[in-house]
């Protein structure tokens, strides 16, 4: 954590809380991380024995400039908080562990964006980062799109200027309105007196129109790559072409990588398969839990019953959303995964927070 604070220092000046702590809560704590002034509030999933999952320590520590230093005036302009926090995050981790490894976080985070798009629908007006949330449940627009699609509008304004200057914007924004609450066109004026300064062209290729107000993600977006995830995607498609996945080149793999790896596989494998890679890389026991709930769904939809005493362990024991819809909705798309997801719903609920709850009560009827 130190060294998370001394790079994000380097990069947007002194931390100006004057302490910074973590309090992991108990498991029913809903949320990847609430991050209170001076005390980040933290989901126990986060413990991975392993340090891999530490871009969400990295992700809170960020909220202490965008999110606490600088607030979102409403929850329509959520994407204020979280877009600049996710970019931030990833500035850090690459500070810390290099570009290979930020790009790993980018390709992730970009799957998760589209996935998002795709199931919320590209025309949705829920898809742009400035939210209409009139009437609504402010809930409803904590998805991808603020996190990650307000990260890539970051992205491409530092790679339309370059980082030295978008950095020098950045800072300057932070000081101008610290200890403020702002929203999109305050900022949106801000980006437009201190960056562009009446560059029509600059305007142009930032394109604030088409990534603040318009749905889905504009055209000619530049898709993130990883040259870590790319010998992944060897080694995958090796084990597709008929090699063992026992033989498999996996040395030194993090959980971003095993979660890529989960993510390639088909949807449908035999029995065969999915004790092949079981056996190989032993998913069913890991004891991370992102690669946990990404491989349940697997074997959810592939019927892979070894699984089941570990989901059931699993769905007991965590409480963190972000993880139990995914695989509950997985399990009531069939009528005999609906009855194994009720019969763990009923021991379960009484220790999730509300906040689980209420999404869940209404999925599960």
């Amino acid at each position: 954590m130190d060294k998370m604070l001394n790079a994000a220092e380097k990069i947007y000046g002194k931390y100006r809380w004057d302490r910074y702590d973590l309090l992991v809560l108990p498991p029913s704590f809903p949320f990847g991380g609430m991050e209170n002034p001076r005390l980040t509030f933290v989901t126990p999933t986060v413990l991975a024995k392993d340090r891999s999952l530490t871009s969400l320590i990295a992700h809170e520590l960020a909220h202490s400039w965008s999110g606490n230093l600088v607030t979102n005036a409403t929850w329509n302009d959520f994407w204020l908080n979280e877009g600049f926090t996710v970019y931030f995050e990833r500035r850090i981790m690459e500070e810390l562990y290099g570009k290979d490894y930020a790009d790993m976080l980018q390709v992730l985070g970009y799957q998760d964006l589209t996935n998002t798009i795709n199931d919320i629908g590209a025309e949705s007006e829920d898809t742009r980062l400035k939210l209409d949330l009139e009437g609504r449940d402010p809930d409803e627009g904590l998805t991808d799109i603020a996190y990650e699609k307000g990260n890539f509008f970051l992205r491409h304004i530092e790679n339309t200027v370059g980082r030295e200057k978008f950095d020098a914007f950045v800072n300057n924004y932070f000081n101008t309105f610290a200890f403020q609450s702002t929203n999109t066109d305050k900022f949106l004026d801000f980006l437009r007196a201190e960056l562009i300064k009446g560059d029509a062209e600059l305007a142009e290729k930032i394109n604030i129109e088409g990534w603040v107000y318009t749905p889905g993600l504009p055209q000619g977006v530049k898709v993130p790559t990883s040259t870590r995830f790319a010998k992944v995607e060897e080694a995958f498609q090796s084990w597709k072409n008929g090699k063992p996945a026992a033989q498999l080149s996996i040395k030194d793999w993090s959980s971003h990588e095993w979660l890529h790896f989960i993510r390639m596989l088909p949807e449908q494998m035999s029995q065969q398969q999915m004790a092949e890679v079981d056996k190989a890389f032993n998913f069913t026991n890991s004891g991370n839990s992102e690669v946990l709930a990404a491989w349940f769904i697997h074997a959810i939809r592939n019927n892979y019953t070894t699984a089941d005493k570990a989901m059931d362990t699993f769905l007991t024991n965590v409480g963190r959303r972000k993880f139990l819809v995914p695989i509950y909705k997985a399990l009531v798309a069939t009528p005999e995964g609906k009855k194994k997801a009720l019969a763990i719903y009923a021991k379960a609920r009484p220790n999730y927070h509300a906040v689980s709850t209420v999404t869940l009560d209404e999925m599960l009827k």
